[in-house]
């Protein structure tokens, strides 16, 4: 199983991202999966969960501003991310839980400048 995550940078405050995330190794379209951040000293933390269906579940820090969806065909995943503030500063994750284990993607880092 591979995760590849893309997609971050720097960006100003309002300002908008897209990351993506291609998964290898799995039966994607039948697997919920996940998006996580972490910033520096602190736990990494749930951002968006999108289940097989494409109903996507958020932390309320995000909600209303992120958007998360996936396209089973290209097994890829998005995190859409609008009105970005300098507290959504963190390296992002993909990940999926694929037979009681868990899966990361490297991470990329998505910073906004204030």
């Amino acid at each position: 199983v591979q995760l590849q995550a893309s997609g971050g940078g720097l960006v100003q405050t309002g300002g908008s991202l897209r990351l993506s995330c291609k998964a290898t190794g799995i039966n994607f379209s039948i697997k919920a999966v996940d998006w996580y951040r972490q910033a520096p000293g602190d736990q990494r933390e749930l951002v968006a969960t999108i289940a097989s269906d494409g109903l996507a579940n958020y932390a309320d820090s995000v909600r209303g501003r992120f958007t998360a969806s996936r396209d089973n065909v290209r097994r890829t995943m998005y995190l859409q991310m609008n009105s970005l503030k300098p507290e959504d500063t963190a390296v992002y994750y993909c990940h999926v839980d694929f037979r009681g284990r868990d899966y990361w993607g490297k991470g990329t880092q998505v910073t906004v400048s204030s």
